[in-house]
């Protein structure tokens, strides 16, 4: 097994990180900016290394920095977290330049998935349901791009080729407003990702956004650990989650996980992943994108199963065979992210100090943060501070827990999206599980305001 691993990364999921290592009896790493001095991850690591100055790319996404990081201490491993350089192919292919192991997907796997057409075109030869789009508009021009749209049919929506993060995207309803969403995504593209190159395909109205979790080893076995309901979005950003879905029917549970898995094993797919699905009005479901690392909200999914998926994603990236077989849940748990936004103005990000903080708690609740009371959020990173889980026997006892665990979470010096939580867990709608992913488009989005 691994004697140290450093973790490539900042805030909760580095402390979830090096809490499953030290479990596992393997030191571990804290890196961290100069504004992160005082973050938890950097507490409770066996080391620490400052790696620069608070904007990301001179620290989180400076490689030549962590790589000397883990040379300097030793450190075998490299988990990446999510998010940073977690997708990041060249950084997996100069950790293994160096002789040290990246926990996480193959550089040849990033590439493969990270390409949003030539992802669609691997799916299609497994067999996977995909939406009618376009090749990779690069150089065209704009009357070529016209008549795509109109052979597809409208509505569409633009996407990024190398996107992510809800980043690059445009829904176009109507011709209309073709030319302007498109120069609108390219230049947001450009400015995120360092790269313009985009394409188009049929837009689904009001999808329910589901991904399933799955796990491969090196000897090109795979299995999947059911799904996860992401539909509840702001501006593609996903705010709430919950496992099992309350849309999905027993058939189409096992049919979207069989698909899962025929792509993972398909690809030869090693590690810890995410095929992610658009499922219409009449359930039928479309490939959308595969993430190939831990998901933010694995946590629903570790508390349905009862596995640590940090843990098997460390097995799995030592050699070790998969031995889980698919699993479908017996238990419902939800997840709600809390992001230091002031949700009363637009959800405007609030840096600041924390001045008194409570943790709720009890049977089935579950917190997973870096913040305490003293704490200075900066404004340098994503605005997420904490995640709370529930889980329980049923749907109905889940969302009560969740409520009362709300009112129990108290963070004061800054304005957190704790009250928009607590509004959506009264929400006819919400309680129904009759929701999609524009539940909270510019019609409803105000709703939780309402007193």
């Amino acid at each position: 097994m691994f004697k140290k691993i450093l973790i490539a990364n900042r805030g909760e999921i580095a402390l979830r990180i090096i809490r499953t290592a030290k479990e596992m009896g393997i030191k571990t790493v804290a890196v961290y900016s100069t504004v992160d001095k005082h973050s938890l991850h950097v507490y409770f690591a066996d080391e620490a290394v400052c790696i620069g100055p608070p904007t990301p790319y001179k620290s989180y996404l400076n490689i030549p920095n962590l790589i000397s990081a883990a040379e300097i201490t030793n450190a075998d491993a490299i988990h990446p977290g999510y998010g940073f350089l977690s997708e990041n192919a060249y950084f997996s292919s100069m950790c293994k330049k160096h002789g040290i192991k990246f926990i996480g997907a193959k550089p040849s796997h990033m590439i493969q998935m990270g390409n949003k057409i030539l992802a669609k075109k691997t799916m299609k030869k497994a067999g996977i349901p995909c939406l009618p789009g376009s090749n990779c508009f690069v150089k065209s021009s704009y009357k070529e791009i016209e008549k795509i749209a109109d052979e597809i049919g409208y509505p569409i929506i633009i996407k990024a080729v190398y996107g992510g993060g809800g980043k690059g995207i445009r829904s176009v309803l109507e011709k209309n407003y073709l030319k302007n969403s498109w120069e609108e995504a390219k230049k947001e593209a450009l400015a995120f990702f360092g790269k313009n190159d985009m394409y188009i395909e049929k837009l689904i109205l009001d999808p329910r956004h589901i991904e399933i979790q799955i796990l491969g080893d090196k000897y090109g076995k795979a299995c999947h650990l059911s799904e996860r309901d992401c539909s509840i979005q702001r501006r593609n950003q996903k705010l709430i989650e919950e496992a099992p879905s309350p849309f999905l029917t027993s058939f189409l549970r096992k049919k979207m996980g069989e698909n899962a898995v025929k792509v993972a094993e398909f690809i030869h797919y090693e590690g810890v992943g995410t095929i992610e699905f658009l499922v219409d009005k009449n359930k039928d479901f479309y490939f959308m994108e595969m993430n190939p690392r831990i998901q933010v909200e694995h946590t629903i999914t570790e508390e349905i199963t009862g596995l640590d998926l940090i843990q098997e994603q460390i097995f799995l990236a030592f050699g070790k065979k998969l031995s889980i077989k698919n699993f479908y849940p017996k238990m419902y748990s939800i997840e709600c992210r809390i992001n230091a936004e002031e949700p009363y103005h637009n959800f405007r990000p609030v840096p600041g100090k924390i001045t008194q903080m409570h943790l709720p708690g009890g049977k089935g609740v579950r917190v997973d943060t870096h913040i305490y009371a003293g704490y200075f959020v900066p404004h340098y990173y994503d605005s997420m501070i904490a995640k709370i889980i529930t889980t329980a026997k049923s749907r109905k006892e889940t969302i009560e827990k969740m409520r009362r665990s709300l009112d129990e979470f108290v963070i004061e010096g800054i304005h957190t999206t704790i009250p928009f939580h607590k509004k959506l867990m009264e929400n006819e709608n919400f309680l129904k599980g009759n929701y999609n992913t524009n539940f909270l488009d510019k019609k409803n989005s105000n709703f939780f305001l309402n007193d």
